[in-house]
């Protein structure tokens, strides 16, 4: 039985910035390479249709990386994308988002696959986001999950993607590869 204190927020922005992502999960520092340059061309497109259908609505933020997420004082993560509705905006504090956001996007890098499709979604299905996009660049898949009784179900999709969490915004994925 380890007898180290789990991390907190204090720690983790006591990290100096060194060009690599930081993150804690579950009280422990975890470090990935920053992502590779198809992995922000992927990025750019889904937060621009992301952009223009929510926030230029009316209908919250969208934010990217990088952003701190507190989910809870032992776990703060850096996803790639994170909508945050109107209804939620008073999670959002000046220097991070405290709290249960609307909708998760991670894009895998080959760093990282497992990081995300695991151990990230085990985290967020247990804190309860209510969906989770896992982008994948290289196999031009998109992973839509939404939280159903405290459980993600993988919501079928092609070449658009419904959000489910109001309001319901469509994506065109053959915008974004």
């Amino acid at each position: 039985m380890s007898t180290k204190a789990a991390l907190t927020y204090a720690d983790y922005a006591a990290i100096p910035a060194d060009g690599l992502r930081h993150e804690i999960m579950d009280g422990e520092h975890i470090v990935n390479p920053a992502p590779n340059l198809y992995h922000q061309h992927v990025s750019r497109p889904l937060q621009f249709q992301l952009l223009m259908e929510i926030e230029l609505k009316g209908f919250g933020v969208v934010i990217n990386s990088p952003v701190d997420l507190q989910l809870s004082p032992h776990d703060i993560v850096q996803p790639d994308l994170v909508f945050v509705s109107i209804d939620r905006k008073s999670i959002l504090t000046p220097s991070k988002i405290k709290g249960i956001p609307d909708l998760v996007v991670e894009i895998l890098s080959p760093s990282n696959t497992k990081h995300d499709t695991v151990v990230k979604r085990q985290l967020y299905e247990r804190m309860g986001i209510p969906e989770y996009w896992i982008v994948d660049p290289e196999d031009h898949t998109l992973l839509q999950l939404v939280l159903d009784n405290g459980a993600y179900r993988e919501v079928p999709c092609h070449d658009e993607v419904f959000m489910t969490v109001a309001p319901r915004v469509r994506v065109d994925l053959k915008r974004v590869w």
